[in-house]
Protein backbone atom coordinates (compact mmCIF):
# COMPACT_ATOMS: atom_id res chain seq x y z
CA UNK A 1 0.00 0.00 0.00
CA UNK A 2 1.01 4.09 -0.74
CA UNK A 3 2.23 5.52 2.71
CA UNK A 4 -0.09 7.52 4.46
CA UNK A 5 2.35 10.03 4.80
CA UNK A 6 2.10 12.08 1.80
CA UNK A 7 4.62 14.92 1.01
CA UNK A 8 5.93 15.67 -2.16
CA UNK A 9 11.60 14.28 -4.35
CA UNK A 10 13.78 16.67 -5.64
CA UNK A 11 13.93 18.84 -8.35
CA UNK A 12 17.07 20.52 -9.33
CA UNK A 13 17.82 24.40 -9.12
CA UNK A 14 19.30 25.78 -12.44
CA UNK A 15 17.38 26.14 -16.20
CA UNK A 16 20.43 23.72 -17.66
CA UNK A 17 20.03 21.25 -15.13
CA UNK A 18 16.34 21.03 -15.30
CA UNK A 19 16.61 20.27 -18.62
CA UNK A 20 18.65 17.27 -17.86
CA UNK A 21 16.36 16.20 -14.84
CA UNK A 22 13.54 16.22 -18.06
CA UNK A 23 15.10 13.85 -20.04
CA UNK A 24 15.79 11.49 -16.94
CA UNK A 25 12.17 11.68 -15.93
CA UNK A 26 11.36 10.74 -19.71
CA UNK A 27 12.67 7.40 -18.17
CA UNK A 28 9.92 4.99 -17.32
CA UNK A 29 11.62 4.33 -14.06
CA UNK A 30 11.49 8.15 -12.83
CA UNK A 31 7.30 7.61 -13.09
CA UNK A 32 5.09 4.91 -11.84
CA UNK A 33 1.91 3.38 -13.09
CA UNK A 34 -1.39 3.40 -10.57
CA UNK A 35 -2.65 0.19 -9.78
CA UNK A 36 -6.63 -0.24 -8.33
CA UNK A 37 -7.73 -3.55 -7.94
CA UNK A 38 -11.25 -4.19 -7.24
CA UNK A 39 -11.08 -1.11 -4.57
CA UNK A 40 -13.96 -0.75 -1.95
CA UNK A 41 -14.45 1.26 0.67
CA UNK A 42 -17.67 1.39 3.32
CA UNK A 43 -18.08 3.69 5.65
CA UNK A 44 -19.74 2.98 9.08
CA UNK A 45 -23.63 2.83 8.66
CA UNK A 46 -22.80 1.12 5.52
CA UNK A 47 -22.12 4.42 3.07
CA UNK A 48 -19.97 2.38 -0.16
CA UNK A 49 -17.81 5.64 -1.65
CA UNK A 50 -16.48 3.53 -3.98
CA UNK A 51 -17.16 -0.01 -4.93
CA UNK A 52 -15.15 -2.27 -6.84
CA UNK A 53 -13.17 0.12 -8.92
CA UNK A 54 -10.30 -1.44 -11.16
CA UNK A 55 -8.41 1.18 -12.95
CA UNK A 56 -4.73 1.67 -14.09
CA UNK A 57 -3.57 4.90 -14.36
CA UNK A 58 0.01 4.11 -17.03
CA UNK A 59 3.24 5.98 -16.24
CA UNK A 60 3.58 9.68 -17.28
CA UNK A 61 -0.14 9.57 -18.15
CA UNK A 62 -3.00 12.47 -17.01
CA UNK A 63 -6.29 11.13 -16.10
CA UNK A 64 -8.99 13.06 -14.89
CA UNK A 65 -11.72 11.68 -12.33
CA UNK A 66 -15.73 13.11 -13.46
CA UNK A 67 -18.77 12.38 -12.37
CA UNK A 68 -21.55 14.29 -10.17
CA UNK A 69 -20.95 15.31 -7.06
CA UNK A 70 -21.04 12.54 -4.19
CA UNK A 71 -19.94 10.10 -6.71
CA UNK A 72 -16.54 9.03 -4.92
CA UNK A 73 -13.88 10.76 -6.87
CA UNK A 74 -11.87 12.62 -4.33
CA UNK A 75 -12.47 9.29 -2.23
CA UNK A 76 -11.14 7.37 -5.32
CA UNK A 77 -8.47 10.02 -5.03
CA UNK A 78 -7.47 9.75 -1.07
CA UNK A 79 -7.22 6.08 -1.99
CA UNK A 80 -4.47 6.61 -4.31
CA UNK A 81 -2.84 9.14 -2.15
CA UNK A 82 -3.25 6.29 0.93
CA UNK A 83 -4.61 8.95 3.25
CA UNK A 84 -7.85 6.62 2.88
CA UNK A 85 -7.50 2.91 3.66
CA UNK A 86 -9.45 0.53 1.79
CA UNK A 87 -12.37 -1.63 2.81
CA UNK A 88 -11.80 -4.07 -0.10
CA UNK A 89 -8.98 -4.54 -3.04
CA UNK A 90 -5.71 -2.43 -3.07
CA UNK A 91 -3.86 0.52 -4.67
CA UNK A 92 -0.10 -0.70 -5.74
CA UNK A 93 2.69 1.91 -7.89
CA UNK A 94 4.52 0.25 -10.57
CA UNK A 95 7.56 0.85 -9.61
CA UNK A 96 6.91 1.70 -6.16
CA UNK A 97 7.95 4.33 -4.19
CA UNK A 98 7.90 5.81 -0.95
CA UNK A 99 5.18 8.83 0.04
CA UNK A 100 7.62 9.72 2.87
CA UNK A 101 10.06 10.05 0.70
CA UNK A 102 8.38 12.57 -2.00
CA UNK A 103 7.06 10.38 -4.35
CA UNK A 104 3.85 11.10 -4.29
CA UNK A 105 2.47 14.72 -4.09
CA UNK A 106 -1.26 15.92 -3.72
CA UNK A 107 -2.79 19.29 -4.38
CA UNK A 108 -6.00 20.28 -2.31
CA UNK A 109 -8.83 21.45 -3.63
CA UNK A 110 -7.88 24.78 -1.14
CA UNK A 111 -3.95 26.07 -1.29
CA UNK A 112 -3.47 25.20 2.31
CA UNK A 113 -0.64 27.57 2.75
CA UNK A 114 1.08 28.19 6.45
CA UNK A 115 0.14 31.46 6.97
CA UNK A 116 3.34 32.32 9.08
CA UNK A 117 5.62 31.09 6.12
CA UNK A 118 6.88 33.20 2.73
CA UNK A 119 5.79 31.85 -0.44
CA UNK A 120 9.25 30.47 -0.83
CA UNK A 121 9.28 28.95 3.04
CA UNK A 122 5.98 27.08 2.05
CA UNK A 123 7.54 25.71 -1.09
CA UNK A 124 10.54 24.49 0.54
CA UNK A 125 8.74 22.73 3.54
CA UNK A 126 8.10 19.31 1.82
CA UNK A 127 12.31 19.30 1.14
CA UNK A 128 12.56 20.59 4.97
CA UNK A 129 10.31 17.07 5.66
CA UNK A 130 11.96 14.37 4.40
CA UNK A 131 15.78 16.15 4.96
CA UNK A 132 16.68 16.05 1.32
CA UNK A 133 19.50 18.68 0.28
CA UNK A 134 21.15 21.45 2.37
CA UNK A 135 19.29 24.69 3.71
CA UNK A 136 20.18 27.05 0.84
CA UNK A 137 19.93 24.00 -1.93
CA UNK A 138 16.37 23.88 -0.61
CA UNK A 139 15.80 27.62 -1.52
CA UNK A 140 17.62 27.25 -4.59
CA UNK A 141 15.16 24.65 -5.58
CA UNK A 142 12.61 26.81 -3.89
CA UNK A 143 13.25 29.85 -6.13
CA UNK A 144 13.52 27.99 -9.62
CA UNK A 145 10.49 26.60 -9.10
CA UNK A 146 8.70 29.66 -8.03
CA UNK A 147 10.10 31.49 -11.17
CA UNK A 148 9.16 28.31 -13.52
CA UNK A 149 5.28 29.13 -12.09
CA UNK A 150 6.01 32.86 -12.53
CA UNK A 151 6.41 33.96 -8.85
CA UNK A 152 9.78 34.86 -9.09
CA UNK A 153 8.90 38.37 -7.60
CA UNK A 154 6.76 36.97 -4.99
CA UNK A 155 9.58 34.97 -2.85
CA UNK A 156 8.97 36.69 0.28
CA UNK A 157 5.46 37.71 0.17
CA UNK A 158 3.11 35.86 2.84
CA UNK A 159 -0.34 34.19 2.15
CA UNK A 160 -2.16 37.11 2.93
CA UNK A 161 -0.56 38.90 0.44
CA UNK A 162 -1.09 36.75 -2.85
CA UNK A 163 -4.21 36.65 -4.72
CA UNK A 164 -5.83 32.69 -4.83
CA UNK A 165 -4.61 32.23 -8.14
CA UNK A 166 -0.98 32.74 -6.83
CA UNK A 167 -1.77 30.62 -3.74
CA UNK A 168 -2.18 27.70 -6.39
CA UNK A 169 1.08 28.27 -7.97
CA UNK A 170 2.62 28.76 -4.98
CA UNK A 171 1.08 25.09 -3.79
CA UNK A 172 1.49 23.62 -7.17
CA UNK A 173 5.17 24.67 -6.96
CA UNK A 174 5.17 22.94 -3.38
CA UNK A 175 3.91 19.71 -4.67
CA UNK A 176 6.51 19.38 -7.49
CA UNK A 177 9.62 20.81 -5.42
CA UNK A 178 10.41 17.33 -4.21
CA UNK A 179 10.25 15.93 -7.91
CA UNK A 180 6.87 13.47 -7.75
CA UNK A 181 6.60 10.29 -9.44
CA UNK A 182 3.06 10.51 -9.08
CA UNK A 183 0.79 14.04 -8.72
CA UNK A 184 -2.62 14.06 -7.39
CA UNK A 185 -5.19 17.12 -7.43
CA UNK A 186 -8.63 17.86 -6.20
CA UNK A 187 -9.94 20.22 -8.22
CA UNK A 188 -7.20 22.40 -8.02
CA UNK A 189 -8.99 25.34 -10.08
CA UNK A 190 -12.59 25.10 -8.69
CA UNK A 191 -12.62 28.42 -6.64
CA UNK A 192 -10.50 30.51 -9.43
CA UNK A 193 -12.64 32.74 -12.26
CA UNK A 194 -12.56 31.19 -15.88
CA UNK A 195 -9.32 33.05 -17.40
CA UNK A 196 -7.11 32.15 -14.35
CA UNK A 197 -8.59 28.48 -14.54
CA UNK A 198 -7.56 28.39 -18.06
CA UNK A 199 -4.33 29.78 -17.61
CA UNK A 200 -3.36 27.21 -15.01
CA UNK A 201 -4.57 24.17 -16.74
CA UNK A 202 -1.85 25.16 -19.75
CA UNK A 203 0.62 25.82 -17.13
CA UNK A 204 -0.03 22.02 -15.78
CA UNK A 205 -0.15 20.95 -19.15
CA UNK A 206 3.63 23.17 -19.98
CA UNK A 207 5.00 21.74 -16.22
CA UNK A 208 3.67 18.00 -17.51
CA UNK A 209 5.65 18.26 -20.67
CA UNK A 210 8.94 19.05 -18.73
CA UNK A 211 8.68 16.32 -16.33
CA UNK A 212 6.25 13.80 -17.32
CA UNK A 213 4.79 12.92 -14.36
CA UNK A 214 1.40 10.57 -13.45
CA UNK A 215 -1.01 12.59 -13.07
CA UNK A 216 -4.67 11.77 -11.43
CA UNK A 217 -7.03 15.13 -11.14
CA UNK A 218 -10.57 15.09 -9.93
CA UNK A 219 -12.78 17.70 -11.32
CA UNK A 220 -16.17 19.10 -12.03
CA UNK A 221 -15.19 21.03 -15.59
CA UNK A 222 -15.69 18.91 -18.60
CA UNK A 223 -13.76 21.50 -21.01
CA UNK A 224 -10.82 21.35 -18.59
CA UNK A 225 -10.98 17.51 -19.08
CA UNK A 226 -10.87 17.54 -22.43
CA UNK A 227 -8.24 20.07 -22.54
CA UNK A 228 -5.94 18.37 -19.96
CA UNK A 229 -6.61 14.49 -19.84
CA UNK A 230 -5.49 11.43 -21.86
CA UNK A 231 -8.31 9.37 -20.60
CA UNK A 232 -11.16 10.55 -18.62
CA UNK A 233 -12.81 8.32 -16.14
CA UNK A 234 -16.59 8.79 -15.02
CA UNK A 235 -17.53 7.81 -12.06
CA UNK A 236 -21.13 7.53 -11.04
CA UNK A 237 -22.42 6.44 -7.56
CA UNK A 238 -19.01 4.72 -6.52
CA UNK A 239 -18.42 3.20 -9.34
CA UNK A 240 -16.34 3.22 -12.75
CA UNK A 241 -18.95 3.62 -15.34
CA UNK A 242 -16.77 4.67 -18.05
CA UNK A 243 -12.98 5.22 -18.98
CA UNK A 244 -13.00 7.92 -22.68
CA UNK A 245 -9.79 7.78 -24.70
CA UNK A 246 -9.15 11.36 -25.86
CA UNK A 247 -8.84 11.35 -29.39
CA UNK A 248 -7.47 15.14 -29.89
CA UNK A 249 -3.79 15.28 -30.38
CA UNK A 250 -0.83 16.38 -28.53
CA UNK A 251 0.86 19.11 -27.15
CA UNK A 252 -2.35 20.91 -26.59
CA UNK A 253 -3.17 24.59 -25.70
CA UNK A 254 -5.94 26.76 -25.51
CA UNK A 255 -6.80 26.99 -29.36
CA UNK A 256 -8.09 23.80 -29.57
CA UNK A 257 -11.06 24.71 -27.32
CA UNK A 258 -12.18 26.47 -30.84
CA UNK A 259 -11.95 22.70 -32.86
CA UNK A 260 -14.49 21.09 -34.17
CA UNK A 261 -13.17 17.54 -32.94
CA UNK A 262 -12.63 19.16 -29.07
CA UNK A 263 -16.34 20.63 -29.02
CA UNK A 264 -17.03 16.48 -30.29
CA UNK A 265 -15.60 14.74 -27.79
CA UNK A 266 -16.84 17.27 -25.13
CA UNK A 267 -20.09 16.41 -26.42
CA UNK A 268 -19.27 12.95 -25.64
CA UNK A 269 -18.40 13.20 -22.61
CA UNK A 270 -20.74 15.06 -21.60
CA UNK A 271 -23.87 12.46 -22.83
CA UNK A 272 -21.26 9.88 -21.08
CA UNK A 273 -21.86 11.56 -17.82
CA UNK A 274 -25.73 11.96 -18.18
CA UNK A 275 -25.69 8.10 -18.95
CA UNK A 276 -26.65 8.39 -22.82
CA UNK A 277 -23.88 6.31 -24.27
Amino acid sequence: MISPRVTTLLVTGSRQKLFVRKNLLSESARVSAIHCQSLSIEYPGGTRAVDKISLKVNPGEIVSLIGPSGCGKTTLLRLMAGLEQPTEGAVRLDPPVQGDAGGIAFVFQQPSLLPWRTAIENVVLPLDLIGKGSPSNRREIASELLRTVGLEGAVKRFPSELSGGMKMRVSIARALVTEPHVLLLDEPFAALDDMLRNQLGQLLLELWERRRFTVVMVTHNIAESVLLSHRIAVMRDGALASVLDNPLPQPRNEEIRATSKFGEFYGHVSRTLRGES
